[in-house]
């Protein structure tokens, strides 16, 4: 999976994001890390069905994934990815949400949607999350691949008078066909949905998520992942989990550098000096 970053154009991938608001990375993964992927997400069949038609009733997700194997680590914090990201986001950006899906036969398409529109800042505006898909499986038109609508990462809010009325947006939708390894990234602001599987084999995906410093993450990962399985991971995959400050001081813990929740004998300072009568 690891490329020498110096081989890799991020500015030009960058660009490909500015002008259209995804690129595509035509080798994320290899051979041997889909494999790990399977082999680790095996454990985890059938264990989350979509609950609406937006995760999809015929959907299998795994949330959490960062935390799921060592593989997902590496992925997370992939420096490929994270070259890319540099160009966009300010520095201390946190990952905000990870997890495979898969779609299978039989799934309808989801509804026309961006990724960071729970941030309700007016638009047009610089994407607050950026995301990046891994095809583990090929995405096809007929199997479920990501459905985008090029450009429309540019465009003004719902209502503005430079954007396509929404009944004409299915008109638009370009499928990201892609070989089983490739990923791409896309801009929170782009139009996109999860396709229909007509076919009769499942599209399995995963998904990483990054946001702005000071902004809020979809998983609360500080209450999703063990304080000791994140001791055990690297600093930069800690940084992007949240444990880190935002200068001045977002993120600390009770005033100090929120790293020191991870020692082995960390008390929280509301225990620690908490009054004994």
């Amino acid at each position: 999976m690891d490329k020498p970053v110096a081989r890799f154009d991020a500015d030009a991938h960058a660009a490909e994001i500015r002008a259209q608001g995804f690129t595509v990375i035509p080798d994320f993964l290899d051979a041997a890390t889909i494999d790990e992927v399977r082999a680790t997400l095996a454990p985890y069949r059938d264990s989350h069905h979509g609950r609406n038609a937006f995760e999809g009733f015929l959907t299998e997700r795994v949330y959490t994934l960062v935390a799921r194997g060592r593989v997902f680590e590496r992925t997370a914090e992939d420096a490929r990815v994270l070259a890319v990201l540099d160009r966009f986001l300010q520095p201390g950006y946190q990952l905000t949400a990870s997890q495979s899906i898969q779609i299978n036969p039989g799934e309808a398409a989801q509804a026309i949607h961006v990724d960071d529109g729970f941030y309700r800042q007016p638009r047009p505006r610089p994407a607050i999350s950026y995301t990046l898909i891994a095809a583990v499986d090929p995405f096809t038109a007929e199997n479920g691949a990501t459905d985008v609508i090029p450009g429309s990462h540019l465009w003004g809010d719902a209502d503005a008078p430079d954007r396509p009325p929404q009944d004409a947006l299915e008109a638009m939708l370009v499928p990201m066909s892609l070989p089983a390894g490739a990923a791409f990234i896309m801009a929170g602001t782009l139009l996109h949905r999860g396709g229909a599987n007509r076919s009769d084999r499942p599209r399995l995906a995963f998904t990483n998520q990054y946001c702005e410093p000071w902004a809020r993450t979809q998983e609360a990962w500080h209450l999703s992942i063990p304080r000791e399985q994140v001791r055990g991971m690297s600093p930069r995959l800690q940084s992007l989990l949240g444990y880190d400050i935002w200068p001045p001081f977002m993120g600390m813990v009770s005033g100090s550098h929120p790293l020191k929740a991870l020692e082995p004998d960390f008390v929280p300072p509301v225990v620690a000096q908490r009054p004994t009568s």
